[in-house]
């Protein structure tokens, strides 16, 4: 956060430090929140080198200690493994550092929760990623490190670099010396306590290792594994932890109604996703609850779909306190169970996918038919519902479906899609897109000449910034009626007069250059500024 109390989102957080007002006449304030040591805070290309991968063929990589000093930190190249493993094993409160090159670090730890390596990161938010959490559960008398994972990691940061990025519920392969495993299905957490795990910043995913049988799954319909291992571990709604040389949990894919709505050959087309969609489940009512801000996502679904058929894949419902799972016998055979919160009374049961099929005849005798399929929904409509739903999305207008017979004989349930539910967390997401509505492209032609004559103002003073530990640089510039002006900081202060001076003479002249017109909306951009090592 800033020091005037106002979160990047705009939110408020109470801090200590008071505002700080500079002689410029421009206003400045200080990025706030220290960071635990890592690849910003410290000289790294002094200590170990520009090398892209400090992972030996043999033995471990460099381990970084403090001296003791603030900010002061050495390097012990080749560490005894048999003295980490008994200083993890014997309760060392903080973990081990591991240098992967100048920009990227993993912190190791043992947890005695189910007793499991803890492998987080530093330095994947420098490259636009998330940080990433991984945690293996130990072998019987593991008496090494699973260093595998470090090269994971390594190839995890050379993707970033090219540009790939790495999102909730995605898949990324690796060749591990284990022959089952065939990568990482990285999420992140909901529902799981994350109590005495060491946390790097947010954002980060955990990942889960993923059986090689279990590919097609993982990549098609994620969410149905990720809930079968909640199942099989008994974790709601999953464990965040790995159990290596398990065995699949799903064969052949074989007869399920996947077949339909997924290529499992090519992967030319699947299941589509509306963000933020959830689906309830309760006694005699059914709720498709759709995001307004997955309008794109919803039109885009309905116009690939078939004319009779209308699927779309559902989130993981946070809200309900139980989930629909598919579990795969010994036999191939697909069966439907449901997994739920310990202790907890089954209310409202959450859905993998829903399914609207036009192929309900009006002769039938049925208004509409409800069913479960699986770990999802179908509801059997006929043709004239089914336009008549489908307008209704494209309106975004509330739409019920009433399932039951003609004659009212049995009892009668309904499936309601309100359309009109708004995400906290996305429209959040959405503000910075509402300040650049109009004129856009003069927006960004401004914003890249801000961080332009940021980085141009500071690039004489990168090695004494990165040597005093102000490696992670905020900027926010303001353009409202009361003020405009200027907030640079790091690690919770100012930065010193000298950088201060330095940016003055720069990002002044930009920011007055744009002017100000009557009526024109403020403005607020914020910065987040990285110094790397250049590494080869």
């Amino acid at each position: 956060w800033f020091a005037d109390d106002i979160l990047p989102s705009g939110q408020s957080e109470s801090a200590p430090t008071s505002p700080v007002r500079g002689a410029s006449p421009l206003m400045r304030r200080a990025l706030g929140g220290l960071e635990a040591c890592g690849p910003y805070g410290w000289g790294t290309a002094a200590l170990v080198g520009s090398s892209a991968n400090l992972i030996p063929l043999e033995g471990l990589p460099p381990i970084l200690t403090s001296t003791g000093v603030k900010g002061d930190y050495t390097v012990e190249e080749q560490p005894s493994e048999m003295l980490l493993i008994q200083e993890l094993e014997s309760g060392r409160p903080k973990p081990l550092v591991f240098v992967l090159n100048a920009n990227l670090l993993a912190m190791v730890k043992l947890v005695n929760c189910m007793k499991c390596w803890c492998v987080t990161t530093k330095g994947m938010h420098a490259v636009g990623q998330a940080e990433v959490v991984l945690l293996l559960q130990c072998l019987p008398e593991e008496k090494s490190f699973p260093k595998d994972i470090f090269s994971h990691i390594i190839q995890l940061y050379r993707d970033a670099l090219t540009g790939q990025s790495r999102t909730h519920e995605m898949l990324t392969y690796w060749n591990f010396q284990r022959k089952s495993t065939a990568g990482f299905l990285y999420l992140r957490s909901t529902l799981q306590s994350l109590q005495g795990l060491p946390l790097p910043n947010q954002p980060y995913l955990f990942g889960l290792l993923v059986h090689r049988a279990e590919v097609a799954w993982a990549k098609a319909f994620p969410l149905r594994l990720v809930l079968r291992l909640g199942a099989e571990y008994r974790f709601y709604p999953c464990p965040l932890y790995s159990v290596r040389s398990r065995k699949p949990l799903f064969g052949e894919i074989g007869h399920t109604i996947m077949r339909l709505l997924v290529d499992f050959r090519n992967y030319r087309y699947s299941l589509p996703m509306v963000p933020g969609l959830t689906v309830d489940l309760e006694a005699q009512r059914t709720c498709i609850k759709i995001p307004t801000t997955g309008y794109n996502e919803l039109m885009k679904a309905l116009n690939k779909s078939n004319e009779h058929v209308l699927a779309i894949g559902a989130c993981f419902n946070e809200t309900a306190d139980s989930h629909l799972i598919c579990v795969q016998g010994d036999d191939g055979q697909y069966q439907t169970q449901a997994i739920s919160i310990h202790n907890q009374p089954r209310k409202v049961t959450g859905s993998c996918f829903f399914i609207f099929s036009s192929a309900l005849k009006a002769s039938a005798g049925y208004l509409a038919k409800s069913s479960i399929v699986e770990d999802g929904l179908m509801v059997q409509i006929t043709v004239e519902t089914m336009a008549e739903l489908r307008r209704s999305l494209r309106d975004m207008k509330d739409y019920s479906v009433t399932c039951g017979r003609l004659d009212q004989s049995d009892s009668q349930e309904l499936v309601f899609c309100p359309c009109s539910i708004c995400s906290t967390k996305m429209f959040q997401k959405c503000i910075i897109l509402i300040y650049f509505c109009d004129d856009s492209a003069e927006h960004d032609r401004l914003t890249e000449r801000i961080a332009r004559a940021f980085c141009l103002a500071l690039c004489p003073h990168l090695k004494l910034l990165k040597e005093d530990g102000m490696a992670k640089l905020g900027l926010r510039v303001a353009f409202e009626s009361q003020e405009v002006g200027f907030v640079a900081g790091s690690n919770g202060l100012p930065l010193p007069a000298q950088y201060l001076n330095a940016l003055d003479s720069v990002l002044i002249p930009v920011i007055h250059s744009r002017g100000r017109k009557r009526g024109d909306e403020p403005i607020v951009m914020e910065f987040i500024f990285y110094i790397l090592e250049n590494i080869t």
